[in-house]
């Protein structure tokens, strides 16, 4: 992928500032939002620069200030709701919550840069991608169509878009979440800005590609001296690329510094407790994911002293009295009363769990069998042009058993969530059969499909687009229960609202609120509750962890395996975290362009990767250790990720695999059996 960047016709060359004076500086920054309860202060009194250059990473659980504090640098906070309270945001001199609304739109898209979180609600969905990408160029620099054209093309090539060309004619929802997301990435490098602010950009990014867009986005800071502030729960892509990290809890900052000493050397019982919620590749698998147990407080009820004591496991009679940022014996800053003792090595984080054991699968009886399955897409291709034709699945064949849980992983486009849309008969398709307690799935209608209806449920990658925005959370989930009528009257159904709420970990009052009044986490966590309502035996998880932080993913795998062995679920679960999927999979299939490359037990995979395709996906999956981390030198995959509609001959993966030879590109080769029951689809093995 091509890295670089080339400056079109009206956009100038960054200013570079003086080295001593920051780019960005908040200083003391407040924001509240009003309420019918109340005051809620979101952001405290908080504090922060970043560096022309710098990569800052802002981490923390859902609802600790991390976004706001963001919206704020943008000045996009709903003005019917927040206040800026106090404080200021300098950039480049000028304080951003003193400029008119003109002001601030020329700032915007010109000088800063926005990823936002959810790709699909920021995109519009009746404007071309080429429109979207071109609109602030010619906004901010007056490039004609051609030129504006030219430097959309010319990103998407760099953030790993093939054909983008054509790309630019079609519209957000014939992109996949990846794709939508490195959309939102591109539109915020179009016109070269001084700083970037991207919001969880790498959630919906499979692993190839995280390295790609990380690797130019750092590039882009180091030679055009422009500041990233990446906010994100994936602490092993911080361990890699952050210079600075600042960690949150509850609209305050609990620990800043050195990304190296932060990893290292906390000094903050919180960012330990995040650290240790990680599941890793590079350790062995334990029994259950450690978490942070319980939830952040209630803005509007905050706890007196400090804001993690609640839920710290080395909580003290002093922690009852507020701490202040200090400076540390490693030079951070940590608002813990104890992080002498935690430097001393008096205290730290109790440890759990033990090593893991796979549940074996052989045996079982089969819940759900899948031959042959195959789906196409018509795709237009203009006026009097023959309609091409995408293949997104091609002969994927696989039994699944009760009890188990399939893992699917691939990079964004390979026909993951088609797999899992097929299985749920969300779409029709146009070969093979699957068939679902020995029923066909397809063939199903009527009192028959209803009943399949309730068996098999799913939860959805994009959690705000799969929910109801005019329904509270809490229609949300009463309607299942009211449509399958299980619960007898109102009282019953509240008392099982109640009891999935907390199942997922979600406060009470949230069944009152509407989506767009929760955070991704919350939403993602609202999306789980909704499929559990129904009682189901085979779950479709769709990245169903992917938006949660690191502490509430470790509660939401642990509860799905607590679920699976008192229920019996069955789990498909789609994700491109390949720690995740290590640590809750049975066994796991890998996918590239819509085939099966590789099937093989959990362990077996991860151990010995047979096909090149899986040792490659290993090998760039990052671990929250910046010292193993940055010694790492990547190879990363050559080329780019061929077009669906002009699949390449042969191995479908030849293109871009290291071991590749004639032979490659004009066979197809077969799934076989390696070893005992694993399977890989390469004629060189």
């Amino acid at each position: 992928m091509n890295a670089g960047v080339v400056l079109q016709p009206g956009v100038s060359d960054p200013v570079r500032l003086d080295p001593c004076e920051p780019l960005l500086d908040i200083r003391n920054l407040t924001v509240e939002f009003r309420s019918a309860r109340g005051s809620v202060r979101a952001i405290d009194d908080l504090s922060l620069k970043v560096s022309a250059g710098e990569f800052l990473a802002i981490v923390g659980e859902s609802g600790s200030g991390k976004s706001v504090t963001a919206l704020s640098i943008m000045r996009l906070l709903p003005t019917q709701t927040a206040l800026v309270s106090s404080g200021s945001v300098r950039f480049d001199g000028r304080d951003l919550l003193q400029l008119s609304p003109e002001e601030m739109r020329q700032v915007r898209g010109k000088d800063i840069g926005m990823v936002f979180q959810e790709p699909m609600t920021s995109l519009n969905p009746i404007l071309t991608i080429g429109f979207q990408i071109t609109e602030s160029l010619k906004v901010h620099f007056g490039l004609s169509d051609a030129e504006a054209d030219a430097r959309a093309i010319e990103l998407l090539g760099m953030v790993g878009i093939p054909d983008a060309g054509r790309r630019l004619k079609q519209y957000p929802h014939q992109f996949s979440g990846g794709m939508r997301q490195r959309v939102m990435i591109a539109i915020a490098l179009a016109c070269n800005p001084k700083l970037i602010i991207a919001d969880e950009p790498t959630t919906a990014l499979d692993v190839t590609v995280q390295v790609q867009i990380l690797d130019l986005m750092r590039d882009l800071a180091r030679r055009l001296n422009v500041a990233l502030i990446v906010i994100t729960h994936n602490l092993a892509v911080v361990a890699r690329y952050a210079d600075r990290i600042a960690v949150m809890y509850a609209g305050q900052l609990v620990e800043v510094g050195d990304a190296m000493n932060v990893f290292t050397r906390s000094r903050h019982v919180y960012t330990q407790g995040l650290l240790r919620s990680v599941p890793r590749l590079d350790e062995p698998r334990r029994a259950r994911l450690e978490s942070i147990e319980g939830l952040p407080p209630n803005l509007a009820q905050l706890p007196t002293g400090c804001r993690f004591a609640p839920r710290c496991p080395l909580r003290e009679e002093a922690c009852s009295e507020a701490g202040q940022l200090t400076t540390t014996d490693v030079g951070t800053l940590s608002a813990c009363r104890r992080h002498a003792e935690l430097a001393a090595g008096r205290i730290g984080w109790p440890s759990e769990g033990g090593q893991g054991h796979v549940r074996d699968a052989a045996g079982r009886e089969t819940l759900i069998s899948i031959r042959n399955l195959a789906k196409t897409f018509p795709v237009a291709s203009g006026f009097g042009r023959p309609t091409a034709h995408v293949r997104a699945v091609q002969n994927f064949s696989i039994d699944i058993h009760k009890g188990e849980t399939l893992g699917l992983v691939g990079e964004s486009g390979c026909g993951k969530s088609t797999v899992g849309r097929l299985l749920l008969r969300l779409e029709e398709p146009s070969e093979g059969t699957v068939t679902f307690e020995r029923k066909d799935v397809h063939a199903a209608s009527g009192r028959e499909l209803t009943e399949l209806r309730r068996k098999i449920q799913v939860i959805f990658q994009d959690p705000f687009s799969s929910l109801n925005p005019r329904m509270t959370v809490g229609d949300i989930i009463r309607e299942p229960l009211q449509v399958y009528r299980l619960a007898p009257d109102r009282a019953a159904r509240e008392a099982r609202l109640s009891e999935l709420l907390s199942q997922v970990g979600l406060r009470p009052e949230v069944a009152e609120r509407y989506p767009h009044q929760l955070s991704g986490g919350q939403r993602q966590r609202v999306g789980i509750a909704r499929a559990l309502a129904l009682e189901p035996s085979f779950i479709v998880c769709d990245e169903a962890v992917s938006a949660l932080d690191v502490s509430i993913q470790g509660q939401i795998i642990n509860l799905l395996e607590d679920l699976q062995r008192s229920l019996g679920l069955t789990y498909l679960f789609i994700a491109h975290d390949l720690a995740v999927v290590r640590h809750i999979s049975t066994r796991v299939v890998v996918m590239y362009l819509g085939r099966i490359m590789e099937i093989a037990d959990r362990d077996e995979l991860y151990a010995r990767p047979v096909h090149p395709y899986t040792a490659t996906l290993m090998e760039v999956a990052p671990t929250p250790d910046p010292v193993k981390e940055r010694a790492k030198v990547f190879k990363a995959v050559k080329g780019d990720l061929p077009s669906p509609l002009n699949v390449p001959a042969g191995c479908v993966f030849h293109t871009r695999c290291p071991k590749a030879g004639p032979e490659c590109r004009q066979t197809v080769p077969d799934l076989r059996e390696i070893r005992p029951g694993h399977f890989a689809a390469c004629i060189k093995v």
